[in-house]
């Protein structure tokens, strides 16, 4: 019985597809301490607008896979929060982790921060509103 015989253009647009989905994929990996922070900052969301601005510190640890190990801990709150503020922070930290996770290391960082405690800060700042400019050239003087 004879099979139908692909044709070569399908066999290079498929080996094509493999090889674009294989670069792609390790390009998003993780290599770096820095690119561990940065991927965490990406993901993060801060709460609502009603919530004030604050800064909040987690730390919480990854196995080899990018996977949360235990229970991240919040160590540090702005201290002129209010509780409704602190507690839209935690969430938008817990669901920024919920995002974030698994993260995709390489096999070697996966290796070395295995177990090991990092400290993320999250900040939340609005900027202040711009001070209207004074020039005193444009200033209109009355005799």
């Amino acid at each position: 019985m004879n099979t139908p015989r692909r044709k070569p253009a399908v066999w290079f647009a498929s080996a094509l597809l493999w090889l674009a989905t294989a670069i792609d994929a390790q390009a998003q990996q993780i290599d770096t301490i820095k690119d561990v922070y940065a991927k965490l900052n990406s993901c993060w969301r801060p709460p609502d607008s009603r919530a004030n601005p604050m800064d909040i510190t987690v730390i919480v640890s990854f196995n080899r896979e990018g996977v949360i190990l235990g229970q991240p801990r919040i160590t540090h709150e702005s201290a002129n929060a209010g509780d409704d503020d602190r507690l839209a922070y935690r969430i938008a930290v817990m669901e920024t982790l919920q995002r974030c996770s698994p993260l995709p290391f390489t096999e070697g960082l996966g290796g070395a921060v295995a177990g090991r405690p990092f400290a993320v800060t999250f900040r939340s700042r609005k900027r202040p509103p711009k001070p209207e400019e004074k020039r005193a050239w444009l200033l209109q003087k009355i005799l």
